[in-house]
């Protein structure tokens, strides 16, 4: 489940959305337009309906497509803020304060199949692949082996397939053939987000989106 959580800079991960435009045979401009979304539609076959709503979700957790690694270079406070739950006190959090592999194998490490290694399955991909067992999972159903040998892959390689594949994975796409309206939005957010963060925004993305692809 996506937590909104802090990436990586905004200069280094800019490429993705140019290395997904030159592969779906678009104009590597590094924009995201009615040209950009159009093409990824055609490219993986998405219909008007699961393409904006796709997208729209995409939009809000990857900053337009700009990220694709998740950073947990986080200060004392946000640690609290964000996984207060794992932590006893404010001391305790300290020893994870701007240490993104300390912080990921403590409320990583014992989850979702990571044996521990918390930092090297933490999140990736447009929609954040999280935990060695979903990497497993993506690995398995999308026959790329490789992913489990080299995880970062799914940063630099797979960010879109592997979201494909979680929309896939969790029936999203049914979800998207009711329409767009607000009603579905909402229900395809809890699902992505696990709550409502940013659902304002992701109404005005997947709107914008759909208004392009019709």
């Amino acid at each position: 489940v996506w937590l909104g959580l802090v990436y990586e800079s905004k200069d280094k991960m800019s490429e993705a959305l140019k290395t997904l435009q030159e592969k779906i045979g678009s104009a590597p401009d590094g924009s995201f337009g009615p040209n950009t979304a159009k093409k990824i539609c055609d490219h993986y076959a998405l219909n008007p309906e699961r393409g904006s709503h796709f997208l729209g979700q995409l939009v809000h957790e990857s900053g337009t497509f700009r990220y694709t690694e998740e950073n947990l270079n986080y200060s004392k406070e946000s640690i609290l803020g964000v996984f207060g739950k794992y932590f006893k006190s404010e001391s305790d959090a300290e020893s994870c304060a701007r240490n993104p592999q300390a912080l990921a194998d403590r409320v990583y490490g014992d989850r979702m199949g990571n044996s521990g290694q918390g930092y090297l399955w933490r999140g990736r991909g447009f929609l954040q692949c999280t935990g060695k067992n979903n990497y497993s999972q993506f690995a398995t159903d999308m026959d790329l082996p490789e992913v489990l040998k080299d995880p970062d892959l799914v940063a630099t390689k797979y960010p879109m397939e592997s979201a494909i594949w979680f929309f896939h994975r969790n029936k999203l796409w049914e979800i998207c053939d009711e329409g767009v309206n607000d009603e579905v939005i909402k229900t395809i957010t809890k699902r992505v987000n696990g709550g409502y963060n940013g659902l304002k925004h992701r109404k005005e993305e997947t709107n914008k989106i759909y208004g392009w692809l019709t």
